[in-house]
């Protein structure tokens, strides 16, 4: 068991082959599938794993009921990653799926690739399945 550094989590996408970049606040993040998605420590001495999948596709105003309805029926069926709706100040709605993990006592190079491959896998499945209700948009 080891704390959860920058540091793991980059040796365990090195491990993977996964292209990844660290941006100018030091937060590791990658393309997979045309998804941003973010690894995040969080909690008070950052021992909280939070992969984040910002989903590639936008929508607009119009679109957040459904989206709810979209993130709710989601959530009720599925685990991980859990989605939401985020409406961004320029007023572009996106879809996020975020899987998260506590590791107070340490993690294991085993369970930090688990979690992080779960949290890409099914955040790519979340922006699958946004992408269908985008092209079944309703017509007005």
């Amino acid at each position: 068991m080891q704390a959860l550094t920058h540091e793991l989590i980059k040796s365990v996408l090195d491990a993977r082959g996964y292209n990844y970049m660290v941006d100018e606040d030091g937060d590791v993040l990658g393309n997979f599938q045309g998804n941003l998605v973010y690894f995040f420590q969080i909690g008070e001495r950052g021992e909280m794993l939070q992969v984040r999948a910002m989903v590639q596709h936008v929508f607009g105003m119009e679109d957040v009921r459904r989206l709810y309805d979209f993130c709710n029926a989601w959530n009720h069926d599925r685990l991980w990653p859990k989605a939401y709706v985020h409406i961004q100040d320029d007023g572009t709605v996106n879809v996020i799926g975020e899987v998260i993990a506590d590791w107070e006592k340490g993690v294991t190079v085993d369970q930090l690739d688990q979690v992080i491959v779960c949290g890409i896998a099914t955040g790519c499945q979340l922006s699958d399945a946004v992408a269908e209700l985008k092209q079944n948009r309703p017509t007005n």
